[in-house]
């Protein structure tokens, strides 16, 4: 557990002192993910450095397990606190494998058993063990992130410290790491203080979020679910955004929501063999699911553009959302039957294949119920606990804001 103390630092002095944090006081749960998340120059990152010593606190204190991290010689503490940041910081003189195994070898760990772990780590954060003896220059941003994340793994610390470490690379990539990230925590259940001005990010990947404003001042600390639907003051609902009601249907179980026989044509069939198009309305789309021959979903066509005789081609397909789990949550529900042109999300089972749809009006319903039932006392403190992520179902903060 780390504990901020009525944590202060300010910069400058006289008339040109400058409050980077301001009298933080927060309680960051062992195993968990908190995010610091706010606007430029609010003292996220000057935050997270003062837990490695890195900034030292003008007043207060810093507590890891208790122990005052004052206490406890400098590199010492650095060495047994992961940290990642962003462009990963590798030596570009070293190979993967060897700055990987930098803080082993450092803390008297021959380089050769050093090295063994590092090769297992890559595989951990997805990278093949052929990559270690790559340069870094010879590596794209995301395989360097991931080996940014592999060398603060590599001392097996209990507290990891990232600063934006995805934030340099392009939005794929980001998504991709993001989720090896969870993937990786839900194995190894870390302390993890994670920095961020992308308050997606934050809600994806935290366990609880601090908001903190200009001049370093917190200005909400609450599991995402909270900060969405009760944000604590106008600030922090600028900051989140106006779609913060739709966003805080991530951890909104979707519940038992009706999933529907879907009539299907197979890839490549003729539309003689597929449902007739003579119950669509006149002048309107006649969407039909088209399947491979897996039964996995590969998009819509519009049955009346077809003509008779021909079989359906990759071409005629409009893309729409699928829906791995449809009882996961309702943002994920309401997203593939908005992102589908018939207004119906394609159902799937853990194989991919076709179960069958889930109609946007139901999931309407569903949105409907949840805001009529839904608690609306604020929630905020000085520890959040331990909050559901993006896509997980959390019956205790089942919010719609109203």
């Amino acid at each position: 557990m780390i504990n901020f103390d009525n944590v202060s630092k300010t910069f400058g002095e006289g008339d040109h002192r400058t409050a980077a944090v301001d009298d933080l006081t927060i309680e960051i749960p062992t195993g968990k993910i908190t995010v610091f998340v706010g606007p430029s120059g609010c003292g996220k990152t000057t935050s997270l450095r003062m837990i490695n010593r890195m900034i030292e606190p003008t007043s207060g204190t810093v507590l890891i397990d208790g122990v005052d991290t004052r206490s406890i010689d400098a590199p010492t503490l650095r060495r047994g606190i992961g940290y990642v940041i962003q462009n990963a910081g590798l030596f570009p003189h070293r190979t993967v494998l060897d700055n990987i195994a930098t803080v082993p070898v450092l803390q008297g760990q021959s380089r050769r058993s050093a090295r063994a772990t590092a090769a297992e780590l890559l595989e951990r954060v997805g990278l093949p063990e052929s990559m270690g003896q790559r340069y870094p220059a010879q590596l794209s941003g995301g395989q360097q992130q991931r080996v940014g994340v592999a060398r603060a793994l590599a001392a097996d610390p209990p507290v990891m410290l990232m600063d934006e470490p995805f934030s340099a690379v392009d939005p794929v990539v980001r998504a991709q790491l993001q989720d090896e990230f969870t993937r990786l925590q839900a194995e190894l259940g870390k302390t993890i203080v994670f920095v961020t001005h992308d308050i997606d990010e934050a809600v994806k990947l935290g366990d609880g979020i601090a908001v903190l404003a200009i001049g370093g001042r917190l200005a909400q600390y609450a599991t995402p679910a909270e900060v969405l639907s009760h944000p604590a003051d106008d600030f922090v609902a600028d900051f989140v955004g106006r779609d913060r009601g739709y966003r805080a249907l991530s951890f909104t179980a979707a519940g038992q929501l009706p999933v529907h026989e879907e009539p299907t044509l197979r890839l490549g069939s003729s539309p003689a063999r597929g449902p007739a198009p003579s119950s669509a309305p006149v002048g309107e789309p006649y969407w039909v699911l088209v399947v491979d021959d897996a039964r996995q979903p590969r998009g819509w066509v519009d049955a009346r553009r077809l003509t008779s005789g021909r079989g359906v081609e990759l071409g005629d397909l409009v893309l729409g959302g699928s829906l791995a789990d449809p009882h996961a949550s309702l943002r994920t529900a309401l997203d593939a039957a908005l992102s589908s042109p018939s207004g119906r999300g394609v159902a799937i089972d853990a194989d991919g294949r076709v179960i069958g749809t889930v109609a946007a009006r139901d999931v309407l319903r569903a949105i409907e119920a949840a805001r009529v039932n839904a608690p609306h006392s604020p929630g905020q403190g000085t520890s959040p606990g331990a909050g559901a992520r993006e896509g997980e179902a959390d019956p205790a903060a089942a919010a719609v804001p109203s």
